[in-house]
């Protein structure tokens, strides 16, 4: 019996291709280029391995395709619509990442509110010994209250990190969550103006573009500080810039940037920011974790007829005729 297909356009985690090798025909190409596959391959491609887009395109050139697996907990480069349409299940790699991503939240939130990598940079470059102890931070934790924009696997994680620093934590979603202690707010407007720090977590959507805005951070007051983990896209970054600059707010933290690896000079020029190049889930262990989920998506569906981890909109199975094979 012949292996199934398995395209893997771009860059991916080796480990995934570590684990699939011996159990799939691997066909690896440089992008999610359609014309990087010929007809006569394409035809038998059931299954892809991506990080990254995977558009409506190459969905119509693969016409036995079965199963996308996403390297990410966001799979908003993937044409979820497109692969609705086909039947094509598509997966991601939830909860793996969760611990690291709330880690990083934390950890960019103290950066930002104490400037410990300036206080860092002030030691090593000698600056302790020639000009004294490092400036007092204007920014404490103490008495704030904190917002959670999106209140879903990550941003329950964010939250229990704070309830340790003696926080008030409230947060919004399209609809309150059964069974949590944080106060709900019905809109984004009406937590930016009850809290004093703003964390964003929330997907790529149209519902998501650009929220974030100078009506928001208006309301957020110049006591406040935004950290944004989830994706660039939520934040309008020229009032942003403006907001800080203006004492608007007072400070914000970003691992997301609206074009990414472009980063406006308008914010790195700005004393009252801290800047991560999107590393909130970048460790080895997590990696691995993600790039094994992966794998496992895909074992699951050739051998059992079920992905693991399937996202919301293709909760599908394998079709009659689709039987399941022996892989390992």
């Amino acid at each position: 019996m012949s292996k199934p297909r398995i395209l893997i356009p771009g860059i991916i985690r080796e480990r995934v291709v570590d684990r699939l090798k011996e159990a799939f025909d691997i066909v690896r190409i440089d992008s999610a280029d359609p014309s990087l596959v010929a007809r006569s391959e394409a035809a038998s491609v059931s299954g892809v391995a991506v990080s990254g887009r995977f558009d409506a395109a190459m969905i119509a050139h693969l016409p036995a395709l079965e199963i996308i697996a996403s390297f990410g907990v966001g799979y908003d480069g993937v044409d979820v619509s497109a692969a609705t349409e086909r039947g094509v299940v598509v997966t991601n790699t939830p909860d793996v990442l969760n611990d690291e991503v709330a880690d990083t939240a934390i950890g960019l939130l103290l950066n930002t509110v104490r400037r410990f990598p300036q206080a860092e940079a002030w030691l090593r470059e000698g600056r302790w010994q020639r000009d004294g102890a490092f400036p007092l931070s204007p920014l404490s934790l103490r008495g704030r209250k904190a917002g959670i924009y999106g209140l879903g696997r990550i941003g329950l994680a964010i939250a229990r990190r704070l309830e340790g620093f003696g926080v008030d934590i409230a947060y919004h979603t399209r609809q309150p969550r059964e069974g949590v202690p944080y106060t709900y707010h019905p809109s984004l407007m009406a937590l930016a103006q009850a809290v004093d720090i703003l964390i964003a977590i929330v997907p790529k959507t149209p519902e998501t573009h650009r929220t974030i805005d100078a009506d928001i951070l208006q309301a957020l007051g110049a006591n406040g500080v935004l950290i944004n983990v989830g994706r660039g896209w939520t934040v309008d970054e020229p009032a942003l810039i403006a907001a800080l600059r203006g004492g608007v707010i007072a400070a914000a933290g970003l691992d997301v940037f609206y074009d990414e690896p472009n980063v406006p000079d308008g914010l790195l020029d700005l004393p009252n920011v801290s800047l991560l190049p999107h590393v909130a889930s970048a460790s080895v262990a997590t990696r691995d974790a993600m790039a094994d989920l992966v794998a496992d998506n895909l074992f699951a569906w050739f051998e059992r007829g079920q992905a693991v981890t399937p996202v919301p909109e293709t909760p599908f199975t394998r079709k009659s005729g689709q039987h399941p094979e022996s892989l390992r």
